[in-house]
Formats: C-alpha cells, sequence, structure tokens
C-alpha cells in the first residue's frame, strides 16, 4: 500500500505543528520540508475542519493542535484522510469489469488481511507517540530543541 502524497503531507503538518511550542505557519512548515504552501493550504483547512487543528487569522495567526496529540490516532487519521483503500480492483464495489477468479480467489483474502494490520499497526499510535523524540527531530525541522527529552503532547502545555 502507497499512502497519497495528500496523507504524508497532512501527517507531517501534525508532527510540525505538535512539536511546535508556539503557534506555526503554514510558510515555515512549506519550507522546513521543502513542501508547496499552495499544497499545505488545502491540507491544513481540511485538518482544522476534521477538528485535528486550529487556525487562527490574523497577524498573530497560526496554527495549533485542537485537541491534545494524545487523542490523535494515527490510523484514524490516515483512514479518513485516503480516498481509496482499495488495493486492487475487487476491492472496489463499482468496478466495471470483475475478475475471472474473483469467486475462488485468496489473494483477495490476504490483501484484505495484510490491510488489516497495516492499519491494526497504524491505530497503536497517536500523534504524541510521534512526538517522543531526542533532539534530532526538532533540529531537522530547524525547531527550537525541546526543553525535555520528550515534547508534550497536549497542544496546552
Amino acid at each position: 500500500m502507497r499512502l497519497t502524497q495528500y496523507t504524508d503531507y497532512a501527517l507531517r503538518v501534525l508532527i510540525y505543528v505538535g512539536l511546535k511550542t508556539e503557534l506555526a505557519t503554514i510558510a515555515e512548515i512549506a519550507q522546513a520540508y521543502g513542501i508547496s504552501r499552495n499544497h499545505l493550504v488545502k491540507i491544513v483547512h481540511n485538518l482544522g475542519s476534521l477538528g485535528y487543528l486550529q487556525t487562527l487569522r490574523g497577524k498573530y495567526g497560526g496554527l495549533r493542535l485542537a485537541k491534545p496529540a494524545r487523542e490523535i490516532n494515527i490510523g484514524t487519521v490516515v483512514r479518513t484522510l485516503e480516498e481509496d483503500l482499495c488495493l486492487v480492483e475487487c476491492f472496489d464495489p463499482h468496478a466495471t469489469g470483475r475478475c475471472c477468479i474473483e469467486p475462488a480467489c485468496v489473494l483477495r483474502h490476504a490483501l484484505e488481511g495484510a490491510l488489516e494490520a497495516f492499519f491494526q499497526e497504524l491505530d497503536r499510535y497517536s500523534l504524541a507517540d510521534l512526538l517522543v523524540l531526542d533532539r534530532n527531530l526538532a533540529k531537522l525541522l530547524a525547531l527550537p530543541p525541546p526543553a525535555r527529552s520528550r515534547v508534550s503532547p497536549d497542544p496546552e502545555s
């Protein structure tokens, strides 16, 4: 399975915002990751409407997590953002052509199990788990190093 670029960027936005001790901006996220600002505008808007980010407008505006990082489940985020989880044609109920071996196919069941295992693994992680770090992650994103060896998972902290 391959995640879309959209989901990849959305997860990166959540990580960046989760690491920031003050408000983040789309411009600084774009610069930190080398991602187009235009791509991020749509992603940030969507993450805001889904309740993951709080966006504040104005001169002193920016982004912050809308809820504690420990309440943002990575599996749920990926399921929500990925539009097409059909690994193969037979997963798609709207597919026009049906595979001739579908009634006896074991591959479909193997792929269904693999997809389920993929999401079971992602479900084990919250955003807070991704923010447990040494100082290297903050350094790579050009953020000030965390005061402690573990970044607080709560936006209020």
